[in-house]
């Protein structure tokens, strides 16, 4: 079964929060990112996110409306075959990925979720650094977290 890696952006730390972009990655170089630029505003932003997320996205290049996105995601899960879903924050991240799977809910080829904390894997210093250190994109994140987990993870 393939892992998928997932790592989210979103407006705020609290219910009121929109998806801003999502990326899911595997450890062989497939990967789906999207923006949304449909359901957000910078108004609905925190402070942090004006700051650290908004500046790194290119939403005229890879921003889609967000049924656009959920056609994208979609498609690219059915791509894979059998997956589970992995992430070290999925109490924000897997609710994020479900409302952009809509209605329909998850593909029967997604198997399930697992969160993974980094501390229970025992990393190197470095290691643990460049996880804490990570520049809050959901596609770098994602790339790092299947690079770190993929090597800890049996």
């Amino acid at each position: 079964m393939r892992r998928l890696y997932i790592d989210t952006e979103f407006t705020q730390l609290n219910s009121a929060r929109q998806l801003i972009s999502l990326a899911l990655v595997d450890a062989h170089g497939h990967e789906f990112y999207v923006e949304i630029n449909d359901t957000w505003t910078e108004q609905d932003c925190s402070d942090f996110v004006k700051e650290i997320v908004l500046p790194q996205l290119d939403l005229s290049a890879l921003g889609l409306p967000v049924q656009q996105a959920r056609s994208a995601l979609k498609a690219f899960l059915a791509s894979l075959g059998p997956v589970e879903v992995i992430g070290d924050a999925l109490a924000w991240d897997w609710p994020l990925f479900l409302e952009l799977l809509g209605p329909d809910g998850l593909p029967a080829n997604v198997l399930g979720c697992r969160e993974i904390a980094p501390e229970s894997l025992g990393l190197s210093v470095d290691l643990q650094q460049l996880l804490a250190s990570a520049p809050h994109h959901a596609l770098l994140d994602a790339r790092i977290l299947a690079e770190i987990y993929q090597a800890y993870l049996p």
